[in-house]
């Protein structure tokens, strides 16, 4: 029903389509093949269009999907704080270019800042500490340079952001300290039940997912602890989140907050344009919209956390990749 409600007053490209809707990547290739068959619609240069309108659709006359959501803030009802927006902007300029290796891709300047903003509504940045697992977007940074946080620290698989990171927090004078950290590795006892907070954008298999999160709670005090985490349902189904939501409950979490399509992945720069990706290859037009977007979690310990995964855990392929993975340049399919 979104496929036909977004065509409705018009044709789309097929990436703003994918963007527009909720269902997993395969999903949504099944379905518009299936109504192209049907000659439900039409698809020319990477245009897609009505051919026929069911009577239903007639309802619509009147309503504009594209005017349903608030333009001044992507439809998150969140703001980046202005005087943060022009530092943080300033600094990312000179920061390492994503890494098809490490399954890295930015999100929009804004929607980081808008990050930064919904963590302060929920009191997790003011006077807390805050481990963040992976930080190629630099979180860390504009956490950091809001002055609130009582610490920050970062783990990541890549000296290139670790390095950066270190020297932009002595350049501002930052409470900030970014160490490498392979993520297999259990955490080291310092770290250990030693943060109010952690943050992640974890791989979105099942037992990537489970890993990544796990190696989080590790870090959490106990019970009033938060989490924040990306999740996307382009390449996780909501079978997929039923899963992850049963980890997260055993865990001894409840989850606060799911903000839909908070974070837009994009810029010329990022790997989501690149023709090698399985859903590129699939769709065979020239990407000419930034298509892919995470939903944003928020969850907070109810129990003493108990972390799914404890010790050493050997990543496989299985951890990066299965079914869902049209857009993870590692699937190579």
């Amino acid at each position: 029903m979104q496929i036909l409600q977004n065509l409705y007053n018009g044709e789309l490209s097929i990436w703003e389509l994918i963007s527009r809707q909720d269902s997993s990547l395969p999903e949504f290739y099944k379905k518009i093949k299936e109504m192209e068959k049907e000659k439900m619609i039409k698809i020319e240069k990477g245009r897609v269009s009505l051919v026929s309108k069911p009577g239903f659709l007639g309802k619509l006359e009147d309503i504009k999907s594209e005017e349903i959501r608030c333009n001044c803030c992507g439809g998150t009802g969140y703001l980046p704080m202005e005087d943060l927006q022009k530092k943080y902007n300033e600094i990312i300029r000179e920061r390492p270019m994503p890494l098809q290796d490490f399954d890295q891709g930015y999100i929009s300047p804004e929607s980081l800042l808008r990050r930064i903003s919904f963590i302060f509504e929920r009191g997790d940045l003011l006077d807390t500490s805050i481990f963040i697992i992976g930080d190629d977007d630099l979180l860390s940074i504009a956490a950091g340079l809001t002055e609130l946080p009582s610490k920050i620290k970062v783990i990541d698989i890549d000296e290139r952001i670790i390095d950066f990171i270190n020297k932009i927090s002595k350049k501002y004078r930052l409470n900030i300290e970014a160490f490498t950290y392979d993520v297999q590795e259990p955490l080291s006892k310092d770290l250990r039940r030693s943060f109010d907070v952690f943050i992640s954008d974890p791989v979105e298999t099942i037992p990537g997912i489970r890993l990544f999160l796990s190696r989080g709670v590790s870090a959490l005090k106990g019970v009033g602890s938060s989490g924040y985490f990306g999740l996307t349902t382009l390449e996780a189904s909501v079978k997929k989140w039923y899963e992850i939501q049963k980890i997260l409950h055993s865990m001894g979490f409840v989850i606060t907050d799911i903000i839909r399509k908070f974070s837009i992945y994009g810029g010329e720069e990022n790997f989501l344009r690149e023709e090698n990706l399985p859903i590129v290859k699939k769709i065979k037009e020239k990407v000419d919209f930034d298509w892919y977007s995470s939903s944003f979690y928020r969850i907070e310990a109810v129990k003493e956390p108990k972390p799914a995964v404890t010790g050493r855990c050997i990543i496989t392929r299985e951890m990066y990749v299965d079914d869902e993975s049209w857009a993870t340049c590692l699937s190579g399919s």
